[in-house]
C-alpha cells in the first residue's frame, strides 16, 4: 500500500466525506501531515543523541540542522545512506536484529570505531546513533559507545535513561555490551 500525506483537517475531512477506501486520499492510506513531523532524537551528551527511525528526506533535514555530522543506524529495515548524502553526513549502517539475543563482540567494534573516530577528530562532530523506535538496539549502542569512552556501567546507563525515559535495556543487550567491552579493553592492552 502507497501512503500519502495530507493536511491534518484534510485527513479529518477525507473520513467524513466517505472517499473510496482505494483512493490515495482514504484515511487508511494516509499519514496526515503534522503527526511524524518533529524527529526523534535524544541528547545524551553534547555531542552524542539517541533516538528513533529518520525514515524520510524531511527528517534527516532536522537531523543535520541539529549539527549531526555522523549516524549510526542500527536499523535492519532501513539504511540512511541516501538520505545522507545530500547533507554530507556520514553513515555506518549496522543492521542488527532486535531480537532479545546475544549480540556478539563484531556487532558492536566497527560501529564503535566509528564513533570514536568522529568524536576524536576534535572539530566538534555530533553523532546520532538510531534505530526504528530508540528503545533498544540504538540505546544498546550508545551504551557500548559511553562505555568504550570510560564510563562506568551504572553511570552510562544512567546518563542514557535519565534523559530518554523510554529506554528499555534488555538484560541480554547489557551482557552483550560488558562482553564487548571485555574483548575491547583486551584489545587495548595488547
Amino acid at each position: 500500500m502507497k501512503l500519502y500525506r495530507l493536511p491534518v483537517a484534510d485527513h479529518r475531512n477525507a473520513a467524513a466525506a466517505n472517499l473510496d477506501p482505494q483512493s490515495p486520499r482514504h484515511p487508511a492510506t494516509c499519514i496526515p501531515i503534522g503527526v511524524f513531523a518533529r524527529m526523534d532524537m535524544t541528547w545524551v551528551t553534547d555531542r552524542i543523541a539517541v533516538g528513533g527511525g529518520i525514515w524520510t528526506a524531511d527528517k534527516m533535514a532536522q537531523v543535520a540542522q541539529a549539527g549531526v555530522t555522523h549516524i549510526i543506524d542500527m536499523q535492519i529495515e532501513f539504511d540512511d545512506t541516501p538520505l545522507a548524502e545530500p547533507h554530507g553526513i556520514a553513515v555506518h549502517w549496522n543492521p542488527t536484529d532486535d531480537d532479545f539475543q546475544l549480540k556478539a563482540p563484531g556487532v558492536f567494534q566497527p560501529a564503535v570505531n566509528f564513533a570514536l573516530k568522529a568524536l576524536n577528530n576534535g572539530n566538534g562532530n555530533r553523532l546520532f546513533i538510531h534505530c526504528a523506535a530508540g528503545v533498544h538496539r540504538a540505546p544498546m549502542m550508545t551504551l557500548a559507545i559511553l562505555r568504550a569512552l570510560g564510563f562506568a556501567l551504572p553511570e552510562a546507563m544512567e546518563m542514557i535513561e535519565s534523559r530518554r525515559p523510554v529506554v528499555d535495556f534488555a538484560a541480554v543487550y547489557v551482557r552483550s555490551v560488558e562482553n564487548f567491552i571485555r574483548s575491547y579493553e583486551a584489545e587495548l592492552k595488547k
